[in-house]
């Protein structure tokens, strides 16, 4: 293992000097303590008794009768909560910055079913009520929770429930870069092996509301963010770490807070439990040393003792001392070197429940999840693709790595107060036209201009507002065989709702051309 220099606090400390374990003072607030889980049996992969899941749905639902609940956030994860709360007759105040206006029909159907709506800029003042739900995007530490903490409420999440009641196996992805492909190549893997495959987090929909219908021979497969886990008590039966870079320090206090955050993913595991680490990324590699179950690895530059790795362009498993080649990289229809990563963090998570050559059949015909290098279309002989998604510069960083040719890059939006330092070098190296647009465009101009072996026109720059003529200035400046990408480097908040909003209007500007 690649050891750095010293840390104070009794561990490990990275070259990005932070450490992952940060001092008590610094920790996040955490939820309230749910109880210990009770002994559990094992097969050879992981726990999956019912004696895990103590609590069912509906027993949940009935520890609330009798008490006031909240519910922050009116959006796509706790809509279907609250819809359940009230239609099994809880008292809910349902909270959320937006006006009435914004929320619309959804208002008046969850008035019309009992909750009490408090609405705009007043939403979290005066939180009494015994429990509430705290949206993802809500830091856990804000003073009005802090208040409610103090006065008895309980602080919890949708998230958080689900793992109290999930009656299932449940496999989480976390990681900067990387989620959704690997979370959706693990439940698509599953699903081909003739597995019933419930998938939720930050991709799919949520699950809690269907808690009551998962059956234990069921998977849950989750997406998990760092808001997501900075308040988790229990873990996955399977985690996956696709790698860790500086990520949402617009949200987080800091680094380590980041870090710390990622590692509720595994720190609560059981000792049958597994987690997957990325062997190649300085972070997860010294996480994984605090494994409190069993650590496997993948890498396409060391071969692990335990895990998945390259050899040559053989995807081979090695376990117990027994190794076989899963696939090629050949067989990976997904182009890129990330989505070979991607394709072995899965392997690892799935080995032993998905037969190898059902795994080889999907690889080779998996053409990637929507706003993820997709190609788009090809209009008068350039090819152009959307990466959206792609919203840190480890991202771009990657989808820029994945072709061949030097590119007409479309980047820039909103800060996340994430450095463009490396970002620099890659634009230099693989980009021909760099089209900026978006609230980061100077940060993301000086980096590549501050980049060694920039020179004035390599790559030309432009300022380009708004949107849609940016996309229009990277068609008119390409010729047949170029490739245009939008890959921005940076959220979405500044001109659109998120990323997908994103994605979605640069293809229906790209499809709106005519031949």
């Amino acid at each position: 293992m690649n050891r750095l220099s010293p840390c104070p606090r009794d561990c490990l400390a990275y070259s990005h000097e932070y450490c992952p374990r940060p001092a008590a003072e610094s920790q996040p607030i955490f939820a309230e303590m749910i109880e210990p889980r009770p002994g559990m049996r094992y097969n050879n992969r992981v726990r999956y008794d019912k004696e895990v899941h103590p609590m069912t749905l509906q027993e949940y639902i009935a520890s609330l009768r009798g008490r006031t609940v909240a519910v922050i956030g009116i959006g796509v994860s706790n809509t279907p909560l609250l819809r359940l709360l009230l239609r099994e007759g809880i008292a809910v105040t349902a909270c959320d910055r937006s006006d009435r206006a914004k929320l619309g029909a959804l208002a008046e159907e969850l008035e019309a079913a009992g909750a009490v709506l408090r609405l705009g800029d007043g939403y979290l003042q005066n939180l009494s009520q015994d429990v509430i739900f705290r949206t993802p995007g809500l830091r856990p530490d804000v003073p009005e929770l802090e208040a409610a903490r103090a006065r008895g409420s309980v602080i919890t999440s949708e998230m958080e429930v689900f793992f109290r009641v999930c009656p299932c196996p449940i496999i989480a992805v976390t990681g900067s870069d990387g989620k959704t492909t690997t979370t959706t190549i693990i439940a698509e893997l599953l699903r081909a092996a003739g597995h019933t495959v419930h998938v939720g987090g930050n991709i799919g929909h949520p699950l809690l509301a269907e808690a009551g219908s998962i059956r234990p021979t069921d998977w849950a497969v989750l997406e998990l963010s760092s808001f997501q886990l900075m308040t988790m008590t229990r873990s996955p039966h399977i985690a996956v770490l696709t790698n860790l870079a500086p990520n949402h320090l617009d949200v987080h206090k800091s680094m380590e807070e980041y870090v710390w955050a990622k590692e509720n993913i595994f720190r609560h595991q059981q000792p049958g439990d597994i987690a997957v680490f990325n062997l190649d990324n300085a972070i997860t590699r010294e996480l994984s040393a605090h494994a409190p179950g069993r650590a496997l690895y993948f890498s396409r530059q060391a071969e692990p003792e335990s895990g998945v790795f390259l050899r040559g362009d053989a995807v081979i498993s090695r376990r117990d001392g027994h190794e076989r080649q899963i696939m090629t990289t050949e067989d990976i229809r997904l182009p890129g070197v990330h989505n070979v990563e991607n394709y072995m963090a899965a392997i690892a998570a799935v080995d032993s429940l998905v037969p190898d050559d059902v795994i080889r059949t999907f690889a080779r015909a998996f053409n990637g999840v929507e706003h993820r290098i997709e190609l788009v279309r090809t209009w008068r002989g350039v090819r152009f693709y959307n990466d959206s998604i792609a919203s840190s510069p480890s991202r771009t960083i990657a989808g820029l790595r994945s072709f061949k040719e030097k590119v007409i890059l479309i980047a820039g939006g909103y800060d996340k107060h994430i450095p463009f330092d490396v970002l620099g070098p890659e634009v230099v190296e693989h980009v021909k036209l760099l089209i900026l647009c978006g609230a980061t465009a100077d940060k993301i101009r000086a980096a590549v201009e501050q980049a060694p072996g920039y020179r004035p026109g390599h790559p030309e720059i432009l300022d380009v507002t708004p949107f849609q003529r940016a996309v229009e200035t990277a068609r008119d400046r390409a010729v047949p065989g170029d490739v245009v990408t939008l890959s921005p480097a940076c959220a979405a908040f500044d001109q659109f709702k998120n990323f997908m909003e994103r994605g979605k209007t640069f293809k229906a500007i790209v499809n709106s051309w005519q031949e």
